[in-house]
């Protein structure tokens, strides 16, 4: 079992390339970027850093938002998400994660949205597969369903993955999926279609929807629990670090965060 960190976590301290350096300092070689940290540093200096540091890169945030209001906007979506799997292949990214996108302006029609998901992800099944680039569905907290993704369980996200075929799977986030009842079941599903883990922590009191999540250990997800689970299906991957924190972590210098994830991994998250 490796440690991971997802650049969301030091985003508001670090560009890639500083990123990068502190992971580096404390041992880490394996990250997650985000696409706009990407791009403000240039794809073909991320994939020299990844390159030249021996970095693996679990997943490149991200891909998805397919529903949309029209023609239009269905189109451009599949445009940017064939850019973004461009992007990972160039990063030699383990998969690309999607967040599907929730409802299109205006509509109340969840299940049509659903429809778009997977008629959006099956339309990029041929280049992904070509590319060797995995589609990361990764499944949201319901408290999203309305604007960021309307794929909520996991096993919505496999009964897709089922539909689709090869080259489909999902990440696991333990912030979206640590409260459902029937999550061993589908974890055990899931099988080798685990493409990622994703770890932080649910506080309580969470004072913002988005941008509270806990250090492991600070709230209460019984993580080695779900990482015995995702084991037990097969997946012996990263554990990937994701933290939106903009009232505390992001505050706090980046050297002493990734210090404290590698700290709270080591003591708190094994299975």
């Amino acid at each position: 079992m490796t440690l991971s960190i997802n650049f969301a976590t030091i985003r508001e301290q670090c560009d890639m390339r500083e990123a990068v350096d502190v992971c580096l300092k404390h041992g880490i070689t394996a990250i997650a970027p985000w696409r706009d940290q990407v791009a403000k540093i240039g794809l073909a200096e991320a994939a020299r850093l990844v390159r030249e540091n021996g970095l693996q890169v679990t997943g490149l945030c991200r891909g998805g938002m397919f529903p949309a209001a029209d023609g239009t906007g269905i189109k451009a979506a599949l445009e940017d998400n064939r850019r973004a799997l461009e992007e990972a292949a160039e990063l030699s990214a383990d998969c690309l994660v999607l967040v599907v996108g929730g409802l299109p302006e205006g509509s109340k029609d969840i299940k049509g949205a659903r429809q778009m998901v997977e008629d959006g992800i099956a339309a990029l099944t041929e280049d992904s597969r070509a590319m060797r680039i995995p589609l990361a569905i990764e499944p949201l907290h319901p408290m999203y369903a309305a604007d960021r993704a309307c794929v909520n369980t996991l096993g919505q996200a496999l009964d897709i993955c089922d539909r689709v075929g090869v080259g489909v799977g999902v990440a696991v986030d333990v912030y979206h999926v640590w409260w459902d009842p029937d999550l061993e079941t589908q974890i055990a599903r899931a099988g080798s279609r685990i493409l990622a883990h994703h770890i932080c922590d649910w506080l309580v009191p969470t004072t913002d929807l988005l941008l509270d999540r806990g250090m492991m250990g600070d709230g209460v997800i019984d993580l080695p629990a779900i990482r015995r689970m995702v084991e037990a299906a097969g997946f012996d991957g990263p554990q990937e670090v994701e933290i939106f924190s903009a009232n505390n972590w992001w505050k706090k210098p980046a050297d002493a965060v990734i210090a404290t994830c590698k700290d709270r991994y080591e003591r708190l998250c094994q299975a």
